[in-house]
């Protein structure tokens, strides 16, 4: 199924340090990313661009990754277990689509990155400004 894509998309790719797992997706050349103060993104540094199921696409590398659980368990952190890097998971806001980290881009497709706070302590309100970001915008 292709779904319409933002104005201005590109391709863009990207993986983890060791490059087994490689994948790319659909997404303007100017994104939006969001810097979460929870526990575990506090600790890893994870930017979260997020991406609808359908735009992105797992090119290499699926029997490298491992998954983590926590919590509630709805969350799918995955990660290479080869380097440890994790360039993408199905985080609990988003459960139709993916986080990837925009650390873990390549150079050259990004234009320009908007940095958004987004506060864990203040999850619902945070929630709502972000619901309609794995949805296709038409």
């Amino acid at each position: 199924m292709n779904l319409p894509v933002a104005p201005d998309p590109v391709t863009h790719h990207g993986g983890c340090h060791c490059r087994r797992v490689r994948f790319e997706f659909d997404a303007p050349a100017a994104i939006e990313v969001l810097d979460c103060n929870c526990s575990i993104c506090r600790m890893t540094g994870h930017l979260h661009l997020i991406v609808p199921a359908a735009r992105f696409r797992l090119i290499d590398g699926e029997a490298a990754l491992a998954e983590y659980r926590f919590n509630t368990g709805a969350a799918r952190h995955l990660f290479c277990r080869h380097c440890g890097i994790k360039s993408f998971y199905v985080p609990r806001s988003h459960p139709d689509g993916y986080s990837v980290n925009a650390r873990c881009l390549d150079p050259g497709t990004v234009a320009s990155m908007r940095v958004i706070a987004f506060d864990d302590r203040d999850r619902e309100a945070a929630l709502a400004a972000i619901a309609h970001l794995s949805h296709d915008q038409s």
